[in-house]
């Protein structure tokens, strides 16, 4: 068995992101989940030949969304809504994170939701804005510079 080494990003000394920033990309993505959500429920219906509900769908619905944010993570550090806002997570060297960070980011990033959303709000606060699941797993979202027209040509 082959380990692939681990792809640092070329450039990785952008300052972290905002939490405005962060929660824009946020509302993009959810949106992107809910669609997902949508179309797993709208075929687990079709196949079921109903409504569908228990444990089971819950579960299903958690580990798409793990899948969706995973994946993109994993892959180029940014998922959708997070490109359109030149996000990008990496962990604290400037590597892709693996799916083990994924995991702890995602579960991390729920909690972080609760309590009034003070994980979040804890990027106001401390001098690095980091939020609760970026120290939890070892990342960081930093802000992307816009492109130049030579970068684009």
């Amino acid at each position: 068995m082959t380990i692939k080494p681990r792809r640092r990003f070329k450039a990785h000394n952008y300052p972290n992101a905002t939490l405005i920033k962060r929660l824009m990309a946020m509302v993009y993505d959810s949106l992107l989940v809910l669609s997902l959500w949508m179309l797993i429920l709208g075929l687990a219906a079709y196949a079921n030949g109903g409504a569908v509900q228990g444990p089971w769908v819950t579960s299903l619905l958690f580990v798409a969304a793990y899948g969706f944010f995973a994946f993109f993570w994993c892959r180029s550090g940014q998922t959708l809504g997070m490109l359109a806002w030149r996000l990008r997570v990496e962990d604290n060297d400037g590597y892709v994170i693996d799916l083990k960070q994924a995991l702890v980011r995602f579960i991390g990033a729920i909690i972080a939701s609760g309590f009034f959303a003070i994980g979040y709000i804890w990027v106001l606060f401390g001098n690095q804005r980091l939020s609760w699941h970026d120290h939890w797993s070892n990342t960081r979202i930093v802000q992307l510079p816009k492109r130049t027209k030579q970068q684009t040509n």
